[in-house]
């Protein structure tokens, strides 16, 4: 006789979960509700295998264990969803219930039914996403707990799906426009080692042969050639040494402020660094306020979430200077690092009592400032690189038809 396995909630509310033999589903949910439960969850116990044995053993053998962590995309439509069900009338222990009941073990699957057990055993959700910190980000569980409190999850969760949609939106834009000459430099690279392992070697057996003086530029071309012949490995092992300690000491607090830094200084790059930063502080304050977080918490996540360690910093600053816990304005506009434009925003915002409001202006207007700054980089970066590439093959044809030339003069040819 099969086996169920079941998740129940007693007389007194508690849960109770245990098994049960059965013919079938339906016999076993007859058999809970004669006992006084009320069902939450049945699902058939799984037969044990061999092969199932195995793997256990093999899992248990090698120490590894899958992350339990959901990617962006799947945050999203886990959102969405659950904003869809609540939406409908259905209760949160129901909805999570029912998408728990995915087939599959994905790691999404694992995640929903953890969370549906805690919120079966009493935990509010907003305590049950803190056992995944790396799905659910501080914005997001401040969020379902401002809905908690309100009695609108629902209106918070579709909230959350629409910032999250912008702010892949954003990213996306930048993504997408960093493909066209990300494939022109790795054309012209390729296309430049290619004539310097394969082309100019041949050359310089021709002119070995006729014998005579060399122009420079054609020695010079000879010896790089020559280097990266024989030290081609050593060179990309450098490269691919230094990259990956530059990248480490990146990923370090005082690495990440210097490049952050940077990214505010440099002409092109810095314009679409401070829209995008400025936007998600925009959208992201909007959303936190509007879902009624305190002015106060919602800088201490935007300060974790808005990506520069600059602004960041700056964040922190102003929220340190807030006195009133209301305005916040004057202390942004006190660190000279926020535009006049978007603090007198939020003033306007302040003044009217329609800080949302204001927010979500100065986010659309960051929005647009960052599609401009994206078509700017696009049009400027890719005659540039274009160019680039075009005075190294320039530069290699040049060196090779003058050497050619002087070599046959002195020939009488």
């Amino acid at each position: 006789m099969p086996t169920f396995k079941y998740i129940a909630r007693g007389a007194d509310g508690k849960r109770v979960d245990g098994t049960l033999d059965a013919a079938d589903r339906q016999a076993a949910l007859q058999m809970l509700q004669q006992s006084g439960h009320t069902a939450l969850s049945i699902d058939q116990a799984a037969a044990k295998t061999g092969a199932t044995s195995i793997k256990k053993r093999l899992s248990f053998g090698t120490g590894r264990s899958h992350k339990t962590k959901m990617g962006p995309r799947d945050t999203l439509l886990f959102t969405r969803e659950m904003a869809d069900l609540l939406s409908s009338g259905m209760t949160l222990g129901r909805a999570l219930h029912t998408l728990a009941q995915r087939t599959g073990e994905s790691v999404q699957s694992q995640i929903v039914k953890r969370l549906r057990d805690e919120v079966v055993q009493g935990s509010a959700l907003s305590d049950a996403l803190r056992i995944y910190p790396d799905t659910f980000q501080p914005l997001y569980i401040s969020m379902v707990r401002a809905g908690e409190a309100s009695g609108a999850l629902a209106e918070s969760l579709e909230g959350l799906c629409s910032h999250y949609e912008r702010v892949q939106e954003a990213r996306g834009k930048v993504i997408t426009a960093m493909i066209y000459p990300a494939i022109v430099l790795g054309v012209g690279l390729i296309s430049v080692v290619g004539l310097m392992v394969f082309i100019v070697p041949r050359f310089a057996s021709i002119f070995d042969e006729l014998g005579g003086t060399l122009p420079l530029p054609t020695r010079i071309l000879m010896a790089m050639s020559n280097v990266m012949i024989h030290y081609g490995w050593l060179i990309l092992l450098l490269l691919a040494g230094g990259g990956t300690a530059f990248r480490r000491w990146l990923n370090k607090p005082e690495g990440k402020l210097w490049w952050n830094d940077k990214q505010l200084k440099l002409p092109v790059i810095r314009k679409i660094t401070t829209a995008n930063a400025f936007g998600h502080f925009a959208r992201t304050l909007e959303t936190l306020i509007r879902n009624g977080v305190p002015i106060l918490k919602a800088l201490v996540i935007v300060e974790e979430t808005v990506g520069n360690e600059v602004i960041a910093k700056e964040i922190a600053a102003a929220r340190d200077r807030v006195t009133d816990g209301s305005s916040v304005s004057g202390p942004l506009a006190a660190g000279k690092v926020f535009p006049p434009l978007l603090t007198d925003m939020l003033a306007v915002g302040e003044e009217t009592g329609d800080l949302p409001g204001a927010l979500k202006h100065i986010a659309r207007r960051y929005d647009a400032e960052l599609d401009q700054s994206i078509k700017v980089l696009t049009t400027v970066l890719e005659p540039v690189l274009i160019l680039g590439v075009a005075v190294v093959v320039g530069f290699v044809a040049i060196s090779m038809l003058t050497a050619v030339f002087d070599l046959t003069s002195g020939l009488g040819v």
